[in-house]
Order: structure tokens, then C-alpha cells, then sequence
């Protein structure tokens, strides 16, 4: 898939074509999202997936998949194309149009996501949780208001805290992976309070101080993914099951981080994919119960 930035010069993709794609790309590189949204409508489906593609691709120029010679350029002209006409040959952006064309998608949620992303490249520490929650707001929480859209809630506020509850757990797992990206993303007044260094975090080790400040982040985004699910009520039954889906595996993640009494540093703690298919056969059920 391409940057979805440069004018069109290939041969024109159908709207199928590239649904198909987007949704390929989505069971390769996100396969929580992808196990959440399997419970959609097939429209909803295509759509959600169109969306995490737009959201991917910010992510990947942000951080270095895709080499382009400046990636803040890259970044301004994606949020600019979400206002121009869709190239015809580009996945992403077919699939998307037709998505924004069929749901209230908004546009704002969209260039927020590149906004993080910028953020990423200018920003490494962050020295409060408001600031934390401030970046999470772009990379994550907007991600649930463009996709509460395609449910069809008008809840942007718990959809948005919910996407900041996933968001933190997100950053509590991947500490050694981004601190290999030069980033830490827990809160630097919090590393104090607990007596943790970034030397620790180097180190690799999770000693004492550290299980300490990752059971108060965890207690934190516990909170979080509470109030983010204030959303389900809100919700028809198969949106309601695919966002229950996604609270629960990522409840799941924050269990299996707590089981490990919090070393993030010598597994990545993860839902088995057994955990994972039950979890979605149970969002489904309570999904399909009326309120």
C-alpha cells in the first residue's frame, strides 16, 4: 500500500478491490482490530478496516516503515488528501472515500491521526498524564470517534476514552520496544514518584519500583476502559459486540500483564489466540442480547 499522497498513475481499482485490500492489511498488521471487527456487518466490516488503513499508514511514516525523504511532508500532504479527490489507483484511499461517502466519518478524527504521528517525531518524553492522554487522543481516541461513526452512536466522548483506554495499555506493554524507539511514553513526574530511572528502563529489568508504577498505570486504564464502556448501551447489537470484542481482548492484554507481575521486558504479554476466538464468540453473544 502506498503513502496514498502522489497523484494517480495506475490502473483504476473497483471499490471491492479495494475493500479486499484494506481488509488484508488489517488481519496481517493489526490482528486484535481484526478479530474485533469480524463480527461487523460486512459494510461496517469494510469500513472499520478502511479506517485502521488510513490510521496504519500514518503510523508507518511516523516510525519508518515507508522511506520517504521527509516524513513531516509525508504527514501534512496525507492530512491534506483527506480534502482532495481520491487517487483511483491507491487502496487506502478508494476504500476510504467510498466509506466516508457512506458514514458520518469525521474528517477532524482523520487528520488528528497524522497530527500524532507528527507528535511522535517531535516528542519522546511526556511529562504528565495530561500530556500523555493528550497524545493518546490523537493516535488513539480518534480512531474511536472516526469509527463510532460507522456504528452509528453519536458518543465521540466515550468513544474517544475508550480508544485512550486501549492506548494505555498499548504503552504499558510495548515499554521495551519503545524505548528501543527512543521514546517513553510513561508519564515523567510518575517515574519519579516511583523511583524509576530511565536506566531501568535501559537495564531491562522489572525491579520493584517498576512493578509499582505499572500496577498504578494499570489501575489507571482499568478506569479508563470502564468508562470507555459506558458506550456499549449506545450501540445496535453487532457494534456493540465488535466494541465489547475489542474492550475485552485488550482487558486481556492488561491481564496477562499483571499475571507476569508486570515484566513487560522478558515477554511481550499477549492473549493466546484460543482466549482470543472465545472472547469474540462471547462479545457476539452479549452482543446479541437486547438491552
Amino acid at each position: 500500500m502506498s503513502t496514498g499522497v502522489a497523484a494517480s498513475s495506475g490502473p483504476a481499482l473497483t471499490v471491492d478491490q479495494a475493500y479486499a485490500e484494506v481488509q488484508r492489511l488489517t488481519r496481517e498488521r493489526a490482528k486484535n482490530f481484526a478479530f474485533g471487527i469480524m463480527v461487523l456487518p460486512p459494510a461496517k466490516r469494510r469500513a472499520v478496516a478502511a479506517i485502521y488503513a488510513y490510521a496504519r499508514l500514518t503510523d508507518d511514516i511516523a516510525d519508518g516503515d515507508i522511506v520517504v525523504p521527509d516524513k513531516a511532508a509525508a504527514l501534512l500532504a496525507l492530512r491534506a488528501a483527506l480534502d482532495a479527490p481520491a487517487p483511483v489507483d491507491d487502496a487506502m484511499w478508494v476504500a476510504l472515500a467510498d466509506a466516508r461517502s457512506r458514514y458520518p466519518i469525521s474528517r477532524d478524527a482523520l487528520a488528528a491521526l497524522c497530527d500524532g504521528g507528527l507528535q511522535d517525531m517531535q516528542q519522546q518524553r511526556y511529562a504528565d498524564i495530561g500530556e500523555l492522554v493528550g497524545y493518546c487522543r490523537k493516535v488513539a481516541g480518534a480512531v474511536g470517534v472516526a469509527c463510532c461513526a460507522v456504528y452509528g452512536a453519536d458518543q465521540p466522548g466515550l468513544a474517544e476514552t475508550l480508544g485512550i483506554a486501549l492506548q494505555l495499555i498499548n504503552i504499558m506493554r510495548d515499554v521495551p520496544e519503545d524505548w528501543q524507539l527512543g521514546r517513553v511514553y510513561l508519564p515523567q513526574d510518575e517515574l519519579a514518584a516511583f523511583g524509576v530511572t530511565e536506566a531501568d528502563l535501559a537495564a531491562g529489568v522489572a525491579t520493584p519500583a517498576f512493578r509499582r508504577l505499572m500496577a498504578f498505570q494499570g489501575e489507571r486504564a482499568r478506569a479508563y476502559l470502564a468508562e470507555g464502556r459506558e458506550l456499549l448501551p449506545h450501540l445496535d447489537r453487532r457494534s456493540r459486540a465488535c466494541v465489547a470484542t475489542f474492550a475485552t481482548l485488550y482487558e486481556g492484554i492488561l491481564d496477562a500483564i499483571e499475571a507476569a507481575d508486570y515484566d513487560v521486558f522478558t515477554t511481550r504479554p499477549s492473549v493466546p489466540t484460543v482466549r482470543k476466538l472465545a472472547i469474540v464468540a462471547g462479545g457476539l453473544g452479549r452482543g446479541l442480547v437486547p438491552l
